[in-house]
């Protein structure tokens, strides 16, 4: 296991080479987006309509940040259960998207876009969402601005950290996790 400070301009070359442990440090670009404004994208990308955001080499921060309190770029900003995704990660992964950061465990499907693509998915720690938001430096709403909070938003961060939990040759801290101690 490693640790990796990476520019979010360099997850498209470094995905493949992260795996299942290591942690990760970053600075760049993230984009927010839930459920809603997945299957919105999707469908989308189905239409041949025009994307909220060039997916080639984009990472996926699965939040719905609360409102900035007076000096604050954004409020509690912390990640969402990943699997609410699964239905739409597949066709976001096979049309570049190199990096999903979320919560919880993802399905066959997102698991076999992951390999095909050289993809990754990270966790970020449930519960710290204001201590996340000590990362994000700047915010811009991209899309969907009437989906609240869950709209499609640009984050500019710096020392947002996550920990590789899924990886593209089938590295998985939820199975070796639960192997090493069923083995104990």
């Amino acid at each position: 296991m490693a640790h990796y400070d990476l520019h979010t301009d360099d997850l498209k070359t470094m995905a493949p080479k992260l795996r299942a442990g290591d942690t990760v440090t970053l600075t760049g670009t993230l984009y927010t987006a839930r459920d809603a404004a997945h299957k919105r994208i999707v469908e989308a990308m189905q239409a041949g309509k025009p994307l909220p955001f060039d997916l080639d080499g984009a990472a996926v921060y699965y939040a719905g940040p609360t409102p900035a309190k007076p000096g604050q770029v954004i409020g509690s900003v912390g990640p969402t259960t990943s699997g609410r995704m699964d239905p739409y990660a597949p066709a976001l992964l096979d049309a570049g998207l190199c990096c999903m950061i979320g919560k919880g465990v993802r399905g066959p499907g997102v698991v076999d876009a992951m390999r095909r693509n050289g993809a990754v998915y990270m966790v970020a720690i449930g519960g710290a969402g204001a201590v996340k938001a000590d990362s994000i430096k700047g915010l811009e709403v991209v899309a969907y601005d009437d989906l609240g909070c869950e709209s499609v938003k640009r984050l500019q961060v710096e020392g947002f950290t996550a920990i590789v939990s899924m990886d593209c040759v089938g590295g998985n801290l939820y199975e070796e996790g639960v192997a090493k101690y069923k083995n104990a």
